[in-house]
């Protein structure tokens, strides 16, 4: 499975790229992987407050129906709106083209729960 290295993750299998106080949201390569081909992604709404590890998106698949979970608190900014007419782009690109959400963060410090890349390899492997 493929990890970023300057991703931090979650133990849900979600990823965030934190740039100043804006962070982009998504999925890793293990979520897409076990859920197979994506068929439909519920996106939050521009200016939805999301707080960090509640439901905030979902993705159903040709396997299943999945919650995704917010890595961190703060407020959606911008949406994918891709996906609405290719959701399988998050199984071609989901740390790049397959984002899913963007937010302004309004809590730094929960980076703190959140995976190292180095971290969430161990977990992989030991799940």
């Amino acid at each position: 499975m493929e990890v970023e290295d300057h991703l931090l993750y979650t133990k849900e299998h979600e990823w965030v790229q934190i740039e100043d106080d804006e962070a982009t949201f998504g999925i890793t390569d293990y979520a897409q992987s076990s859920l197979g081909d994506i068929t439909f992604v519920e996106l939050p709404s521009v200016d939805d407050e999301v707080e960090q590890f509640e439901q905030y998106a979902s993705i159903e698949s040709v396997k299943a129906a999945s919650d995704i979970y917010s890595p961190m608190s703060g407020t959606i900014t911008e949406v994918n709106a891709d996906l609405e007419d290719d959701p399988e782009l998050i199984n071609r690109s989901c740390y790049e083209k397959g984002w899913i959400a963007k937010a302004k963060i309004t809590d730094p410090e929960e980076v703190s729960n959140l995976l190292t890349p180095e971290e969430y390899r161990h977990y992989l492997e030991t799940a």
